[in-house]
């Protein structure tokens, strides 16, 4: 016969179990219904401090999981979609956002039983799974987890009320300041064993309805489950990229720092939050923790908010990020995320393209830095580099947005690399210096070159392509015209025939750079899925959505 302790115990194990497989199940059908969703929010909706944080917390409510927000935010500070002071913001509304779980366990597991009502949505939606396709799945997917989920709580909270017939809260650590700090220990245990502080919160919220512990027993183990995720992020970073290694470094010092804040004021803070569940909730136990679990969150999120900036430097000088200036974004952990890798490839060559149009600029106009012939070495490496990096991601669904967005990004780094070679070309360059009728589409090519270039570095404006278009275009046409007539000068003696010859291939050296910088600003452009899907179909430059007038000019 099993010992009755055994089998209490079991059904703890077995309740946690569902829980966790629940989690699972919705949480990555939710990621994955969310795609692009995901980087849109966290992409757009981090321009500042608090809205960073305002985006951080619903994410991490909408899918369960501070883990998918914070690895996903890695990415994106990588892909340099994010910056890291942004960043920040994010991981700290992460950590306000997975809060949220306790109030769905409190709130609807453990107050409404709601276990036996999801059998049959679990059913629809392993169904949905099975048979559906494309989003139908992932929806399906998800709602089996959340069915999963209460069911679990169910057995959990069941198991929890026989154990407290075993156990009494008298048997655990009290409140006193070395019982506080071993539950706090044990807490930090239960989530690295468990390893998702959800799974580790919804235990003490089912064992303090079920009578095994009280209130600020608690609220104790909360604090240390709370902490408890840092030793994963700890673990998790070593190894690991410098971006993620800061961002796990921001998520350990935040929570470290807030758990210890809520250690010291532990029994007046409890006192104040259980005054106010009283008067607001009704009394009811596992919500004063779930109140009290988002209150130190939001107390350690008021603390830090004010400093967030020279946090954020802190963390940047400890942390540094070493290798090759224009290609430090290259980060071989995004090859598993293929769309990031893309992004942070396309990231590099906007960087590297400003750069390159700054410097042509300054040549046109006649302005030559002892830098720029370095530079240009520089990009010709870094562009290199990229190209290999490029050709490591996983090949995407050839149909698929990606692929018509990875066709683009090569596109721009052959067109970049021309660019390259042609900027080598100072004789042709000095001859267009020259010749006065040449010089002032020199500058006026300087003015397009400074506003592009200004254009890329800004991650939330796109480059003024139809106006690098009209000018591709016009030099072109001035080409064709201006050739005929400059050979008919020369046969007429009026100019000799190497000035003739100089002025035409210093024409020719414009146009080329000219339709370089056009279909480089083209490809870099973020473009709408109808737009890249119809790149497809186009004979002309495959990965265009706009034809060039003519082929590339001749050298």
């Amino acid at each position: 016969m099993i010992n009755p302790v055994i089998g209490i115990i079991s059904t703890v194990i077995g309740g946690i179990g569902l829980f966790l497989l629940g989690m699972i199940l919705m949480t990555d059908g939710l990621k994955a219904l969310a795609g692009d969703a995901l980087r849109s929010v966290l992409a757009r909706f981090t321009r500042n401090r608090f809205s960073a944080i305002a985006a951080g917390a619903s994410v991490t409510a909408i899918v369960q999981s501070s883990s998918a927000t914070t690895l996903a935010t890695i990415g994106f500070v990588s892909a340099g979609l994010l910056t890291f002071q942004n960043s920040v913001g994010v991981v700290i509304g992460a950590n306000l956002g997975t809060t949220s779980t306790g109030w769905l366990v409190s709130l609807l597991g453990l107050k409404l039983s709601l276990g036996k009502i999801m059998l049959p949505i679990i059913g629809v939606g392993a169904l949905a799974k099975l048979i559906g396709k494309g989003r139908i799945a992932q929806a399906g997917m998800a709602l089996a987890g959340f069915g999963v989920i209460f069911v679990g709580i169910d057995v959990l909270q069941s198991g929890m009320k026989e154990l407290s017939a075993v156990f009494n809260p008298a048997d655990f650590p009290q409140a006193t300041l070395g019982g506080r700090a071993l539950l706090v220990l044990i807490g930090a245990g239960m989530t690295v064993v468990m390893q998702s502080s959800s799974a580790a919160v919804a235990t003490t919220l089912a064992a303090l309805a079920g009578g095994t512990i009280d209130v600020n027993q608690a609220a104790a183990l909360v604090i240390g489950q709370n902490v408890g995720t840092t030793v994963t992020a700890g673990i998790a970073s070593i190894g690991a990229s410098p971006a993620a290694k800061r961002t796990a470094m921001v998520h350990v010092v935040f929570n470290v720092v807030t758990g210890a804040v809520a250690f010291v004021i532990l029994p007046w803070f409890t006192a104040g939050v259980a005054e106010v569940a009283e008067d607001g909730l009704g009394g009811d136990h596992a919500l004063t923790i779930a109140a009290f679990h988002t209150a130190f969150n939001l107390l350690g999120a008021c603390m830090f908010v004010p400093l967030l900036p020279q946090f954020a430097r802190l963390i940047e000088r400890v942390v540094k990020i070493k290798g090759p200036r224009l290609t430090r974004d290259l980060d071989a952990s995004l090859l598993n995320v293929p769309s990031l890798a893309i992004e942070a490839v396309r990231r590099t060559l906007k960087i590297g393209g400003s750069e390159l149009f700054d410097y042509l600029a300054d040549h046109l106009r006649g302005d030559r830095k002892p830098v720029g012939d370095e530079l240009v070495e520089e990009l010709d490496v870094a562009l290199d580099e990229t190209r290999r990096f490029l050709a490591k991601v996983p090949p995407p669904d050839r149909q698929g947005y990606e692929f018509h967005r990875q066709i683009s990004t090569l596109h721009a780094i052959d067109h970049l690399e021309r660019l390259v070679a042609e900027s080598r070309e100072k004789g042709r360059l000095r001859l267009a210096r020259k010749d006065d009728h040449l010089r002032g589409t020199c500058n006026d090519l300087a003015n397009l070159l400074e506003l592009l270039a200004t254009q890329l570095r800004e991650p939330l404006i796109e480059p003024d392509v139809e106006r690098a278009q009209a000018f591709s275009q016009r030099l072109a046409d001035e080409r064709r015209t201006a050739r005929p007539a400059i050979l008919e000068a020369t046969a007429a003696r009026t100019i000799d025939p190497d000035t003739a010859l100089a002025e035409l291939a210093a024409q020719r050296w414009l146009d080329r750079v000219a339709y370089h910088i056009w279909r480089s600003s083209h490809h870099l452009r973020e473009m709408t899925r109808k737009e890249l899907a119809a790149q497809a179909h186009n004979s002309a430059d495959a990965g265009l959505s706009v034809p060039p007038p003519e082929s590339p000019p001749e050298a």
